[in-house]
């Protein structure tokens, strides 16, 4: 197929034909002796994009072209588009990024009217190969707390314009069972700006509150890559939840919050990540990241039967030491740090902000503790428990310390580091909250007592010593998850909280 993007040059995409042949390569001093020379593009031809849509490549190539039909274009100026568009060739994720080749060359034809005639005319040829359309995988699979099996089928460019449809199937350590579709496009031909839709079931063990919760649900959501590298993801929700499968030994709380309920939410998660990850990215050893994410449930059209906002923030960051000792080369030493807070506010149902609001479940409430944030308590340990149930808080916050030095004789390439750390955390309930009776329901609180429920509860949280352990351990950061084997000692710890003294085992992708 082929066809005119301007009146000013063309746009060719040829789905089988090979590209013409080269002409010989310039060296570069004599690129670069030609940058500043005024040039115009002739034509743009693609080839090997046999299964992708033409208003896909328009999306691409017009730009370039476009731009490129002004008087004061120079070659320099044709590289650095054409460099640009590549770049969001690769950002599909449809075409093997090293099978990209760019070929420069005079133009062959007589200029097309319009073509500025004291300039040298340039014909672009690019050569890409698809990537397959259809991949199976299998394999495991590591998150925070939790490993799983699971099988995956991927068909990339279903309908020619970069579209996506995932399947999956996993069973894990905690989850049971999990089944997910996902199927995801460009909007409007832009690779950083996608829209997806999410089909989901799930069934998550929670030994540590006694019960089972099952999901069934999907969301629609809308992701955003800005040129500076931040990323925004604003999602639409709507989930069923069972509440199920409770232990004899169940508290009255988990009791309480049996059953069924309806979430439908909107959320806002951002992400600025300005770590140095080029060498393994399980091991960043400098820079910083900010996370935000912010979640309405219930208020307004969104209905359900659970109402509330919720709200957390993360820092963390790195710097790395004693570089110069070493002729400021990497010592493969460095210090972090991270600091997590969240709150959940509860909110009337409807449009009121005023109306009696039903207290968080612990569906929704925080979890803390575990080998992935505080270390040195068991999973989930901290904060309130009803008997050995921990059922959650409405307020916490969370921090660690740490340096990771080099493996004797492993040197600063390694993945394998020695870690010494500390850390904490506090987790604090809604104060004024109504008690649950026996599989009962809570008592609803008026607008007042909400406020000077979270109020205390942030108070709390500086109220004494956080609960807080220290240890040494090692890490091993392998490309596709982080394994750490700690030696941790609880030196603070709550009334009814469960510690973790000894050995304790950690893998996943984001830790404290």
């Amino acid at each position: 197929m082929a066809s005119s993007a301007s009146s000013h040059g063309s746009i060719n995409a040829a789905d089988h034909s090979p590209p013409p042949p080269p002409t010989a390569s310039a060296p570069v001093q004599a690129v670069e002796n030609n940058l500043l020379t005024p040039v115009a593009l002739s034509s743009v031809s693609l080839h090997g994009a046999k299964n992708t849509r033409r208003s896909l490549l328009d999306h691409v190539f017009k730009p370039l072209v476009r731009e490129s039909a002004s008087a004061d274009t120079t070659f320099g100026d044709v590289l650095a588009r054409l460099s640009i568009a590549n770049q969001k060739l690769a950002r599909y994720d449809i075409f093997k990024e090293d099978s990209i080749r760019v070929f420069i060359s005079e133009a062959l034809e007589q200029p097309q009217p319009g073509l500025h005639l004291d300039c040298t005319n340039l014909d672009v040829s690019i050569s890409v190969k698809e990537k397959s359309r259809l991949v199976l995988s299998a394999g495991t699979d590591f998150g925070n707390a939790e490993g799983s099996a699971y099988t995956n089928a991927v068909i990339r460019n279903i309908l020619g314009g970069a579209e996506t449809l995932s399947v999956n199937a996993s069973t894990g350590t905690r989850t049971r069972s999990a089944y997910n579709a996902v199927f995801s496009t460009p909007v409007n031909g832009n690779p950083d700006l996608r829209l997806g839709l999410e089909g989901l079931r799930s069934s998550t063990q929670k030994p540590w509150a006694s019960h089972e919760e099952q999901l069934t649900g999907g969301n629609l959501r809308l992701a955003y890559l800005a040129d500076n590298g931040d990323s925004h993801a604003l999602a639409y929700s709507g989930v069923w939840r069972q509440l199920t499968n409770l232990a004899a030994t169940s508290s009255p709380t988990v009791r309480a919050d049996a059953g069924d309920s309806l979430k439908s939410s909107i959320a806002h998660t951002f992400t600025r990540d300005r770590r140095d990850r080029a060498g393994n990215p399980m091991l960043s050893q400098n820079g910083w990241l900010l996370r935000t994410v912010s979640e309405l449930a219930g208020w307004g059209p969104l209905r359900g039967d659970v109402a509330f906002c919720k709200s957390e923030v993360e820092v963390s960051g790195a710097v790395p030491v004693l570089n110069s000792i070493r002729g400021g080369l990497p010592s493969g030493i460095s210090v972090g740090g991270g600091l997590r807070m969240g709150v959940l506010y509860p909110l009337p149902t409807g449009y009121s902000l005023t109306g009696p609001a039903q207290p968080s479940r612990i569906n929704d409430r925080f979890q803390l503790g575990g080998p992935t944030d505080v270390r040195g308590f068991k999973q989930c340990g901290l904060g309130p428990h009803d008997g050995t149930d921990a059922v959650g808080g409405d307020v916490y916050a969370a921090g660690s310390v740490n340096m990771l030095l080099p493996l004797p004789r492993a040197g600063p390439e390694s993945p394998l580091r020695i870690q010494l750390f500390t850390n904490g955390g506090r987790l604090v309930a809604l104060k004024n909250k109504g008690k649950a009776g026996e599989g009962g329901p809570t008592a609803a609180l008026d607008s007042r007592a909400v406020v000077n429920g979270i109020s205390s509860a942030v108070c709390e949280l500086a109220d004494g010593l956080p609960s807080l352990a220290a240890g040494v351990g090692l890490v091993y950061a392998h490309p596709v998850a982080r394994f750490e084997l700690n030696f941790s000692l609880p030196l603070v710890q709550r009334r009814g909280e469960e510690a973790r003294k000894g050995l304790q085992v950690g893998v996943g992708i984001n830790f404290l």
